[in-house]
């Protein structure tokens, strides 16, 4: 197991007492992360003491401690899981050949790409967020929020170490520009589409952290494959931090839909008193999937094939030893693409296909997830079911782009779609119904009428915990 600094000014289980110029460099970045936090993070709180766990440790339970802390003191920091023994490269090109510890000259380009793509969307989703506190549900749902943001901090961090580490002057370069980059900023926007969308209400914010955020699961599974180490191990360690941001996003759009349907089995009108009906709701989520899987980018991508040839990015569970090929070079992918007003089948290359690939495996665990909702309107007996939109849906990436489609994947005119887009995907009507339902709840142990208590608190607290001390 290896040690973790908590003492230093940057925790750290990098060694970075020993590499003194690398220290240097990443505390005079420091400053300017905390001036970027307290400018474009949470707005407002920084000098509240909210109830957040911090990494301490890469071992089991290592990043699971609990406690008060305003959050520009938050201890961020770098950690690497531990490294595997003897590990080689299980897929691509070369195969059988010992893991990199340091980056091969013909990768570092493509490699530094990889890296600031991923590190950017870590501060772009707190921009994004920055003043959903004002309008939380609830403390458990404020602190639930906070807790993300600070976490996608700190995966900042981990990227910023990789690019400072390895990368030299352009890296540095690098990790400045992520500071300077803005979420839906009209000269300096995110670099990704998703990540400049404004996040104005808490229904936003569930089904990013549902959708978004699990795009992110599956690029930081495919970057845990590579076999470049460092990479490996810091999304590795990442991973598991990224999980409760999924499970925010997932039990915050299921505790809406049960409040919806608790009321409509009661027989009130979910719109007389405040809460969300269900059809809004899916417009919401056919907005949010269909954004998030645009994050996936291609189908057919001589880009992912490069990265998969060359080692820096594998597929969902590379290493689970699932896929009979690993070198991707004995099979192709089969898509239905558009071609004119009907569908045809292509083949693509295996290896051309890694982003359908991912998409496919991200898809099926959404799908696990609306079913999960929907059995909860079937217990609560009402007929509406959530559906997930096709992949074909309100696509701007890939094969499907360049076509119409409706949620349920069928090929439709423009004009057929122009027509029904407000049945599909959120109206300003919509917009602003559910901007009105945004009003702060601060009474601990309380929730606003459009959402339904957790089953319980977070670390086993109970539900009135306090969860947020105000100053």
């Amino acid at each position: 197991m290896s040690q973790v600094d908590l003492e230093a000014r940057i925790p750290n289980n990098v060694g970075l007492r020993e590499d003194k110029r690398l220290l240097r460099a990443l505390e005079k970045w420091q400053p300017a992360f905390i001036d970027w936090w307290k400018d474009t993070g949470p707005s407002d709180f920084n000098a509240d003491q909210i109830y957040l766990r911090t990494a301490i440790g890469v071992g089991k339970g290592g990043w699971a401690h609990f406690d008060y802390v305003k959050m520009p003191d938050y201890r961020w920091g770098i950690f690497l899981a531990d490294p595997v023994v003897d590990r080689k490269i299980h897929f691509g090109d070369h195969i059988g050949e010992s893991i990199w510890n340091d980056v091969p000259g013909e990768m570092r380009n493509r490699l530094r790409r990889l890296i600031v793509t991923q590190g950017d969307t870590e501060p772009a989703s707190v921009e994004q967020q920055r003043l959903l506190g004002h309008t939380a549900p609830s403390l458990y749902d404020m602190r639930s929020l906070f807790q993300v943001n600070a976490e996608e901090g700190r995966h900042l961090w981990a990227m910023v170490y990789l690019l400072h580490s390895y990368f030299g002057a352009d890296g540095r370069d690098e990790a400045d520009a992520l500071l300077e980059r803005r979420s839906g900023d009209e000269d300096s926007p995110r670099i990704l589409e998703a990540f400049n969308k404004p996040i104005t209400t808490w229904l936003d914010f569930f089904c990013f952290t549902t959708f978004t955020d699990r795009d992110g699961k599956y690029q930081l599974a495919a970057l845990a494959e590579s076999s470049f180490d460092p990479l490996a191990r810091t999304t590795q360690f990442m991973l598991t931090e990224e999980a409760y941001h999924m499970q925010t996003g997932e039990n915050g759009v299921g505790r809406i839909i049960h409040r919806c349907a608790e009321l409509m089995h009661a027989g009130e009108d979910p719109r007389k008193v405040g809460a969300i009906p269900l059809d809004i709701v899916q417009r919401y989520i056919n907005e949010w999937a269909s954004a998030s899987m645009d994050l996936f980018g291609g189908e057919d991508s001589t880009n992912a094939a490069e990265s998969f040839a060359s080692g820096l990015k594998g597929r969902y569970r590379e290493g689970d030893g699932i896929y009979k090929d690993p070198k991707a070079l004995e099979h192709s992918y089969k898509a239905e693409v558009p071609e004119g007003d009907h569908m045809v089948e292509k083949e693509i290359p295996l290896r051309r296909a890694m982003n359908a690939l991912l998409l496919d495996s991200y898809v099926a665990d959404c799908q696990r997830i609306v079913s999960r909702w929907n059995r909860d309107l079937e217990r609560q007996q009402i007929d509406f079911r959530i559906v997930l939109p096709s992949k074909r849906f309100n696509r701007h990436q890939g094969i499907y782009s360049s076509a119409c489609f409706t949620p349920q994947g069928e090929l439709v005119d423009a004009e057929a779609w122009n027509s029904q887009r407000e049945v599909w995907l959120p109206s300003q009507a919509d917009r602003d119904y559910v901007e009105s339902c945004m009003v702060a709840v601060r009474e601990p142990g309380k929730f606003a009428n459009w959402i339904s208590p957790p089953p319980r608190g977070v670390n086993d607290q109970p539900l009135d915990f306090e969860f947020v001390k105000f100053h």
